[in-house]
């Protein structure tokens, strides 16, 4: 089918590129002139054909909720919206709210797979009316992974980002866990190659994963993770999930340290932090802060 994407990023364009790859006709638009097909958002309109179908992949906040502002003003009733970015679900009620005055549907799609997924495909989690779902079904096929997984539609309009949310928050924890483990080992004295115990657990162990994978492949680039420093932002979700366990009266023990870990991680160097910082990168190109010349006492 044909889609309009906008924000050829990191995830924007390998989504682009993945859904060429699978017979889609793809109109992108960015501010970078070297990767865009179109010079506007409303040059984006006139080149789809009704009923048109726009997916967006922009930051989330103001830079979504002004792309979405302007959409509703350029598109049709009977076209489609897909917020495809990190957005906050309550966010998501807004935007469908302002689309629908103007009988536009709106999807939102929680995506993970990072930098990885061109390849391997991305994982869904999707809210929205079934019918706009139904519609953007040929778009999603292509993009998840291959098999029975990776797809879900989760509910509502909502419930996409909020189960990214939680998705997210539960990523907190796991990497957390993963770095103090190797803190550990390299602070007990007794372990003679740490780099070896962790790909040795990469098989026949129940710890065992992508994410295990990917400490792997980190180590074998960077054997102590020297060229780090220990500084690990958040994106944003970490901090709404531990507001929404808040809300709801939901204990989040693990996800909130492991949130306040990374905000301990900006005051001093940690070994631990510096696994986070080279597993984000890893697994999404997140930017990771470089080793430079020690803090002063």
């Amino acid at each position: 089918m044909q889609i309009g994407m906008i924000g050829l990023g990191r995830m924007g364009g390998n989504m682009r590129a993945r859904l060429e790859a699978g017979g889609h006709d793809v109109v992108g638009f960015d501010s970078d002139p070297a990767v865009t097909d179109v010079k506007s958002l409303g040059e984006l309109a006139d080149a789809l054909t009704p009923p048109r179908a726009v997916w967006v992949m922009v930051p989330h906040g103001a830079p979504t909720a002004d792309t979405i502002r302007q959409l509703g003003e350029l598109l049709e009733p009977g076209d489609v919206v897909v917020d495809g970015g990190n957005s906050r679900w309550t966010d998501d009620l807004e935007h469908a709210a302002h689309l629908a005055e103007h009988g536009i549907g709106f999807i939102d799609a929680g995506v993970s797979g990072g930098v990885w997924g061109r390849e391997n495909g991305y994982a869904l989690m999707v809210g929205g009316r079934a019918e706009d779902v139904a519609r953007l079904q040929p778009v999603f096929d292509t993009l998840k992974p291959a098999g029975p997984y990776g797809f879900v539609h989760a509910g509502a309009v909502g419930a996409g980002h909020f189960t990214k949310m939680v998705h997210n928050g539960i990523e907190y924890g796991l990497m957390q866990a993963y770095a103090e483990g190797y803190e550990l080992l390299e602070a007990g004295g007794v372990v003679t190659d740490v780099p070896a115990i962790i790909k040795s657990w990469r098989s026949g162990t129940v710890i065992q994963s992508w994410l295990l994978d990917l400490l792997d492949r980190a180590l074998d680039a960077d054997g102590d993770l020297s060229e780090l420093r220990g500084w690990a932002e958040d994106s944003g979700e970490g901090r709404w999930t531990v507001e929404a366990g808040i809300a709801h009266a939901v204990p989040l023990p693990v996800i909130s340290a492991a949130l306040f870990a990374r905000f301990a991680s900006r005051l001093d160097e940690s070994p631990a932090m510096k696994v986070v910082a080279a597993l984000r990168q890893q697994f999404g190109g997140h930017a990771v802060a470089t080793a430079g010349p020690a803090r002063p006492a």
